[in-house]
């Protein structure tokens, strides 16, 4: 499959927040929440204002002329935060578009930046039960902190 990775367009931004609804983890046999969810201010702090603050960072990907997936990063007291200099990534791609290395190149694409930005490492939360715990694996994330049913992990950039 063709596509391409670049960097979001200011009259994309309102697209995060579908994808904000995409990255919340439901496992098999659960009933997904309401869209409305996304509202909660404990969410919010992803996506809202996104662009204004100078860490703010996203790539999207494109099939066709669609974005079917983003990558966004920015300094923010998260499920992943570990410090006030390190951006915590935030990615979701759309279910249709999965398996297929777009998470992947996203990533990487991410990280890139941040190391030309001069950022020193990347942290992002994910469920323990979340399968894309082993893609950041094997993209060179590691285990920082392991709570009851999640992980922080980090992507040391100066490696």
């Amino acid at each position: 499959m063709n596509y391409k990775i670049r960097e979001i367009k200011k009259t994309e931004i309102s697209l995060l927040d579908d994808f904000l609804y995409e990255v919340i983890f439901i496992p098999e046999g659960v009933t997904p929440p309401s869209r409305d969810i996304i509202k909660d201010e404990a969410l919010q702090i992803y996506v809202k204002d996104f662009g204004k603050q100078k860490d703010d960072i996203c790539f999207v990907a494109e099939v066709d002329g669609r974005v079917v997936g983003a990558a966004w990063l920015r300094i923010i007291d998260d499920y992943g935060h570990i410090d006030d200099d390190t951006p915590s990534l935030s990615i979701s791609v759309y279910k249709e578009y999965r398996n297929l290395g777009i998470g992947k190149s996203l990533i990487k694409t991410s990280l890139d930046e941040l190391k030309k930005r001069g950022y020193k490492k990347t942290s992002l939360s994910v469920q323990k039960a979340n399968y894309a715990s082993n893609i950041y694996k094997k993209v060179g994330y590691y285990v920082h902190e392991e709570r009851d049913e999640d992980y922080i992990m980090v992507y040391d950039l100066k490696k």
